[in-house]
């Protein structure tokens, strides 16, 4: 069976900081699955590493079949990432903004139109793609970003933190559009939260993760049942006593 994504015994170090510790998880193609943690417990250096940005130290990451390291620009072509931190051209329209990232995806004018009429659904915002993305709040930023990272309809969709940040209302569109999204096109996604309450009504299945390695897995309903919790905030704490 080929993995969306198949992560192997995955360590990475920096330095004296042991970042990951042996993770190991896969994802089924067409799923939502969450890597779930605080702050500082590696998801985010997981995320680097199946998007090509950073090596490993050691162990291996897959994406459909295509290792991150040998074959990086095989998988380059297979997914798109979001980073938590992401920035779009502050000078340029909305609008501007994803014709110029989806230049990068095609030279064909028929297709260019129609990924960024995709997208502009996507972000939801309206008019307001006219105006320059200097004068968007956070949260207009981030649905902008999202709509980027989908519109070209990558197999895998990485999202480091998508929502967060965001007040209710942003946050709420920006889970929905995954959701829908993923649901209407089969596209993978894999992404990354602190927010464990969002993640279990968005993801199909969700990795617990605290000092880089793997603490729990399953379905929200598998683990709430396996640790007797009312929610993943529950378990997580759980698992964290036992560890």
């Amino acid at each position: 069976m080929v993995y969306a994504v198949e992560i192997n015994g995955l360590v990475k170090r920096f330095g004296d900081i042991l970042a990951l510790n042996g993770l190991s998880f896969t994802v089924d193609e067409g799923t939502i699955f969450g890597v779930i943690g605080p702050n500082g417990a590696g998801k985010t250096t997981a995320l680097r590493i199946i998007s090509t940005l950073i090596l490993p130290t050691s162990g291996s990451a897959r994406v459909f079949d295509h290792d991150v390291v040998s074959e990086s620009s095989e998988v380059r072509r297979l997914l798109s990432y979001l980073p938590e931190e992401a920035g779009a051209y502050k000078n340029l329209s909305g609008y501007e903004y994803l014709q110029f990232m989806g230049g990068f995806n095609t030279q064909n004018h028929e297709s260019l139109k129609n990924m960024v009429e995709d997208a502009a659904k996507i972000s939801g915002l309206g008019e307001r793609l006219n105006d320059r993305v200097k004068t968007y709040s956070k949260g207009m930023k981030r649905r902008l970003l999202v709509a980027r990272a989908l519109m070209t309809k990558p197999r895998l969709a990485v999202l480091d933190e998508p929502t967060s940040g965001l007040d209710v209302l942003h946050a709420y569109h920006v889970r929905g559009t995954i959701k829908q999204y993923a649901k209407q096109h089969s596209v993978t996604i894999l992404l990354s939260s602190h927010n464990m309450l969002e993640v279990e009504h968005l993801c199909d299945r969700v990795a617990l993760v605290n000092k880089g390695k793997i603490m729990a897995e399953g379905t929200s309903a598998e683990l709430k049942a396996k640790y007797k919790a009312a929610n993943l905030e529950e378990v997580f704490v759980e698992v964290a006593n036992i560890a």
